[in-house]
């Protein structure tokens, strides 16, 4: 999973974002990088251990957050995928995105996904300014010339996958090349102006992964919102996949995790805040979903055929288009 030749390390920056007021205008970039695990001793008085160059550029993966979900949930991902020869991306920006509603957020312009403005603009509010740092610590410093910074891959969990899909799109964010998903999906807010049961259309000139759990019981209980009172967990990433996606590419996928829950992607799991309360118990070990999660993703993010994957024990279905 792994190349033990490799020890994840990280710098941490901070990047001010257009058009948002103080104290909301920043947001806290933790850059993670393959480094040298050999080199401590130039690290003993600052603490920065060299970077691997032998086999950069890297491509990048900016991790992309559900809403009041810490980075640290998802640093079992980063490192993994920072091991196996990635720069990665986790990060911390708080915002008043609803009226009195303060949340750590993946930066989502709700005003950008109404009915008159879908589709018309980016409705991520953090990702040119994750970018814009990305490219500016490849002009000089630790990661000078190490970041692909034309090949930047979006995963997101919960709403920072909605984020991420409402958002994979070059024309707006020039080096995006694809984009991953859990638990996560299209469906429009009833709230915001759409009619019950509407799915928004995605970009589609990439590829698209999207990833959920059978025991999805957080995506249940939030039926309502889109007028719908079944509580299907998969039906919304269903018709996402259906409905959202233009075109049969051959490299568009939706796989159903059997066992999984809406929280199975972000471990460990901080109870104190977010929504953890109206998920359902996985029904498979969390430790082989989540190594399950990490190979899918690292194949799709590769550009591997996932056809293979129907196979295997975990998959309760995949589609592919």
């Amino acid at each position: 999973m792994t190349n033990d030749a490799r020890a994840a390390r990280a710098i941490f920056r901070a990047a001010s974002i257009d058009d948002a007021q103080a104290p909301f205008d920043r947001v806290i970039l933790k850059i993670w990088y393959p480094a040298l695990p050999g080199r401590a001793d130039e690290a003993r008085n600052t603490g920065l251990v060299p970077a691997d160059k032998e086999d950069a550029p890297y491509r990048v993966i900016i991790v992309m957050p559900g809403i009041n979900v810490g980075p640290e949930s998802y640093a079992w991902f980063a490192s993994s995928m920072c091991e196996s020869g990635h720069i990665v991306v986790t990060y911390t920006l708080i915002a008043e995105e609803m009226p009195g509603h303060t949340s750590l957020t993946p930066g989502l312009n709700l005003a950008a996904i109404t009915p008159d403005t879908y589709g018309r603009e980016p409705s991520s509010t953090a990702l040119q300014a994750l970018i814009e740092c990305l490219h500016s610590e490849n002009e000089s410093g630790p990661l000078e010339r190490i970041i692909n910074i034309e090949d930047v891959v979006l995963v997101g969990h919960s709403g920072g996958g909605s984020v991420a899909l409402f958002n994979a799109n070059p024309d707006w964010f020039p080096g995006v090349t694809r984009a991953v998903a859990y638990a996560a999906h299209s469906g429009a807010s009833t709230m915001l102006g759409f009619a019950d049961n509407s799915i928004l259309e995605l970009p589609s000139t990439l590829p698209l992964l999207l990833i959920g759990g059978t025991r999805d019981g957080v995506i249940a209980a939030s039926a309502h919102r889109y007028g719908d009172e079944t509580g299907n967990p998969l039906e919304r990433l269903r018709q996402t996949f259906s409905e959202g996606m233009r075109g049969n590419r051959g490299d568009n996928y939706l796989v159903e995790v059997d066992g999984a829950n809406h929280f199975s992607f972000a471990w460990p799991q901080d109870e104190s805040t977010a929504r953890a309360f109206l998920d359902w118990p996985e029904t498979t070990d969390g430790d082989a979903i989540r190594s399950f999660i990490f190979d899918l993703i690292s194949d799709f993010v590769a550009g591997n055929d996932l056809g293979d994957y129907r196979r295997h024990e975990l998959v309760a279905a995949l589609q592919q288009r």
